[in-house]
């Protein structure tokens, strides 16, 4: 391995786990197209197993567990657990519209967090972004984890149109949130409205030591550029596609994705807002 390769590999820190594409909402702006038609993939829990020991090997930090909604795999308790046991800490980014008693003790271990979306403190608008009656199910669980002391950040997804994005923030403090970040709506996925998917639309963070692995096993700079297939895991090391992030980088900036800004993370900031990937439940 090259020197440059060598360093581009040892500052990976962040990676996006994408279990599946399957999810109870409809979100009328996800990123990922997630739904109740989607799939969990052709990644089996060892090739999610083998991404998370080769991403501990090299460096990397934090995992977060994302879809589709995490919680619908089969595999995401033992693939926390499998995951903190490398000395990962861990965030699942879930839509809080159903979780168990056996998943609760699953959140409530150390070095486990919480992130999800919200959009309105009426129930009403709320349903008509995610398409699905699920407000009170999900302002109910961020209150749950709030009292169980679990770390939770949760981003108001502003999609504008005379959204209650200002109420809803004020609801999260109210209910004992204390990380809430705010961003606009991504043109990615279904949030398309006026332009198509494109560098433009990232935060300038892209391949930056991230990267996102998808259900079948397709890596992407990040969830946001999933058009941009860097490699697969079930085909090559983590190790060896994360070598290559200098030129990918490269190539998004020649594309239009802003530059000079710092290190991207679980909750970068691009523009000076919080970025919290338009994920299909309460997140974006």
């Amino acid at each position: 391995m090259s020197q440059a390769a060598a360093t581009t590999t040892a500052r990976s820190t962040f990676l996006w786990l994408e279990l599946t594409g399957t999810c109870q909402l409809a979100c009328s702006h996800c990123y990922a197209d997630s739904s109740p038609a989607g799939t969990h993939g052709s990644m089996a829990a060892e090739d999610w197993r083998r991404v998370i020991d080769q991403a501990a090997e090299m460096g990397v930090r934090t995992v977060q567990f994302i879809g589709g909604e995490p919680t619908l795999h089969p595999d995401l308790s033992a693939l926390v657990r499998h995951a903190l046991s490398r000395a990962l800490a861990v965030e699942v980014f879930t839509n809080l519209v159903h979780v168990t008693p056996a998943l609760w003790d699953v959140f409530s271990q150390p070095g486990v967090s919480l992130a999800t979306s919200y959009y309105s403190d009426d129930p009403d608008q709320h349903a008509a972004i995610t398409q699905r009656r699920t407000h009170a199910r999900t302002r109910a669980n961020i209150a749950e984890a709030v009292r169980r002391g679990i770390p939770i950040r949760v981003g108001v997804i502003d999609l504008g149109d005379g959204q209650r994005a200002q109420e809803a923030m004020d609801e999260l403090l109210a209910l004992g949130v204390e990380n809430i970040g705010y961003d606009r709506l991504r043109q990615v996925g279904r949030g398309v409205r006026d332009r198509q998917p494109g560098a433009d639309q990232l935060c300038g963070r892209c391949a930056d030591g991230v990267a996102a692995v998808s259900p079948d096993g397709a890596v992407w700079p990040c969830v946001f550029s999933r058009w941009m297939s860097i490699g697969d895991v079930r085909q090559q090391l983590l190790r060896e596609i994360m070598s290559r992030m200098s030129d990918v980088r490269a190539s998004l900036a020649a594309e239009g994705m802003p530059t000079g800004v710092r290190a991207c993370g679980p909750d970068c900031a691009p523009n000076g807002a919080n970025c919290y990937p338009i994920h299909c439940h309460p997140r974006a």
